[in-house]
């Protein structure tokens, strides 16, 4: 199922294969549509690496107990050819300009994470 014109629903499964209720679909909506605007302003596929995350498979990676992941707000994304730190900056002018929903914000060695919570947060 497509959500944007580059981003599909199975990109952001869970990886354990638990089926995503229609209240998180709403969410991942919304995030994908985000990614699709820093996608279409780079110039540059963005590669998902987790999107949504049941209960157990987020208990199964040790995230977060209040992980952004679990209500689908919060993708860990790649950029082949933009390093971690400089999509930070990317995304934070974004958001800064009013371009896309403020949220949660972190560079990590090989991936960004990303979310809408609706309020500042970088770690």
């Amino acid at each position: 199922m497509k959500l944007t014109k580059d981003f599909s629903r199975e990109e952001f499964d869970s990886k354990d294969g638990a089926e995503m209720p229609d209240e998180i679909l709403y969410n991942i909506q919304k995030l994908a549509n985000q990614l699709q605007f820093i996608r279409d302003y780079i110039g540059k596929p963005i590669k998902i690496n987790s999107g949504y995350r049941s209960q157990s498979h987020n208990e199964t990676i040790e995230g977060a107990k209040n992980s952004q992941h679990k209500l689908g707000k919060a993708a860990d994304i790649v950029v082949k050819g933009i390093k971690p730190k400089q999509l930070f900056k990317i995304i934070e002018e974004l958001i800064n300009d009013g371009e896309i929903l403020q949220g949660g914000l972190s560079s990590y060695p090989k991936f960004l994470h990303y979310d809408i919570r609706g309020k500042k947060s970088r770690w």
